[in-house]
């Protein structure tokens, strides 16, 4: 009869869910064989039950029981592997991990070279043929690996030696003499040496690519940091502000309902005291209706006509035909609060204006002025920063960005996404007009300011006249005379915005805009008017501690 071990085999024993041998084995109606635990989460991954080997679907999950025959087959496996383990305990433990002599006839020992010549593994001992025998010594040795045959020609069965260059494929010495007859080969160790030199490189090229997004992971939490630190005094500077109209309105209420209280108690007094004299005519009168209703019913002719005289008029009143209650207008009093109230939020929003003015500051740019666009009348700083109207037409190079007849010239700097602010100052000056514009505006001839015309800007005209110059002109009313003017953008909002820098205020926005190509800062000194408007448009630096 023969062994257990040479009848058993793992192949028969193993589950294909887990590929070990099985453990408290369970078969499905279609006759398959798994571990009852590995069908057990094989099915409750699944919306629906079916066998993992042969995909037969079971309307409802089968009653799942231990196979007693085929448990007691793997547990008699088990043991035998276990014995055998035992005694060969290092072949068993290293099998995955070492490549063994397949010149060892009995126990296999541990291979210390690889032949491509002859496709076999040794250890040291089978290995001494190779150092001892001069045709052997020829042979190509390499340290041992498991899949040999990667290594050897499957067309010459020879060592894969060269590389080819046209085909970037490992070939042996036969392949260059056929297929590869007219192709570019070198030594696999040279072009590996040469791939090893750019593997350096790349390597060099990876680690700075990882340096980079290190460092930029840095700077997105440093920024996020500083987002964050400025996120909080903006919240607690708007949650003070919102307090402040809050205490704002609940003063002006009680101050109204106060000032109503009090005149209504007024007009109550009023009314006691016209009351109270009303009612002393009264008693008045009332005695004087009782005498004289005596004196008509009396018999003494002589005593009637000498007291008729006293009695002939009513006693002395106040003719109250004109007299009414002080009823004061509550309508009136109400608006004269609410103008209170009014102005005194719009101090307080006067305070929001500040804090979103500081935040957008934050996206501040360089902005220089471009000679290439700047209208021949116009005189620029050497350093791109100001722009002035003068008397006389410059010669200057014909240029298809050039404005040839208005004023106005535009920042060297495109932008065609993101935010971005810059400050101009307008001090002097009794003309001017700027903002940004798109790319393809009209350069040439007469043009148009306007949002439809690819403008979006402000201006100044006679001193005292400010107009938003939207599709419809704007006149603004400022409080005062604006000395330096900031200009915020956002292009994915399709906002642009302009500010009072030194009064904290908001000017005018164009918003809901759509912008489809690069914006460039936009500026017109306008006419010298005789000197009266020669002070220039200045790009000013950004104070970010104000």
């Amino acid at each position: 009869m023969a062994s257990s071990s040479s009848v058993l085999s793992e192949d028969l024993l193993q589950c294909s869910i887990c590929l070990d041998v099985f453990t408290d084995p369970v078969s499905t109606p279609c006759g398959h064989n798994f571990c009852m635990v590995c069908l057990k989460e094989c099915w409750v991954s699944s919306s629906y039950c079916q066998c993992p080997v042969c995909k037969t679907k079971f309307r409802k999950r089968p009653e799942l029981s231990v196979n007693t025959f085929i448990s007691g087959l793997a547990a008699q496996f088990k043991k035998s592997v276990q014995v055998k383990s035992s005694r060969v305990p290092e072949k068993r433990s290293l099998k995955h991990t070492m490549i063994l002599c397949d010149y060892c006839s009995e126990e296999q020992l541990e291979a210390v070279k690889s032949c491509l010549d002859c496709g076999i593994s040794y250890c040291e001992t089978h290995l001494m043929p190779h150092e001892t025998a001069a045709k052997l010594k020829r042979h190509k040795l390499m340290d041992p690996v498991e899949n040999l045959a990667d290594y050897i020609c499957q067309k010459h069965e020879r060592p894969l030696e060269l590389f080819c260059r046209d085909d970037q494929t490992s070939v042996c010495q036969f392949c260059t003499e056929t297929d590869h007859k007219t192709h570019s080969t070198v030594p696999i160790e040279e072009e590996s040496g040469e791939k090893k030199t750019q593997l350096v490189k790349t390597k060099a090229e990876v680690q700075q690519m990882i340096q980079d997004r290190l460092k930029k992971i840095e700077e997105v939490k440093h920024s996020v940091k500083l987002n964050k630190k400025s996120s909080e005094k903006e919240k607690a500077d708007s949650v003070e502000v919102f307090r402040s109209v809050l205490r704002c309105i609940e003063r002006s209420q009680a101050e109204l309902l106060e000032v109503m209280e009090e005149k209504q108690k007024a007009a109550e007094r009023q009314a006691e005291e016209f009351i109270k004299e009303l009612e002393q005519e009264i008693t008045e009168l009332k005695r004087r209706d009782t005498e004289l209703e005596q004196l008509s019913h009396t018999e003494d002719h002589l005593q009637l006509l000498q007291v008729y005289p006293s009695l002939c008029s009513p006693p002395p009143t106040k003719n109250w035909t004109e007299f009414r209650i002080n009823t004061h207008l509550r309508v009136e009093t109400l608006r004269r609060a609410l103008t209170w109230l009014r102005e005194s939020i719009s101090k307080d929003m006067e305070k929001f204006v500040a804090i979103e003015l500081k935040a957008i500051q934050q996206y501040a740019v360089d902005v220089t002025l471009d000679p290439d666009t700047a209208n021949p009348y116009l005189i620029l700083s050497d350093d791109g920063k100001q722009v002035t109207h003068g008397k006389k037409r410059q010669k200057l190079p014909k240029n298809a960005n050039r404005f040839n007849r208005c004023d106005c010239v535009l920042g060297r700097e495109g932008f065609s996404s993101g935010r971005f602010y810059y400050e101009v100052q307008v001090s002097g000056k009794t003309e001017w007009d700027f903002g940004v514009a798109r790319r393809s505006i009209k350069r040439k001839g007469d043009i148009t300011l306007s949002p439809e015309d690819g403008y979006w800007t402000v201006s100044l005209t006679d001193e005292t006249e400010y107009e938003a110059l939207d599709s419809q002109r704007v006149p603004l009313s400022l409080k005062q005379a604006p000395q330096k003017v900031g200009v915020f953008v956002d292009y994915e909002e399709g906002l642009v915005s302009f500010y009072d820098v030194e009064a904290r205020s908001h000017i005018y926005s164009f918003t809901r805009q759509s912008f489809t190509e690069k914006l460039y800062p936009y500026f017109s000194p306008c006419d010298n008017d005789r000197g009266r408007n020669s002070a220039p448009l200045i790009i000013t630096p950004v104070d970010h501690h104000k």
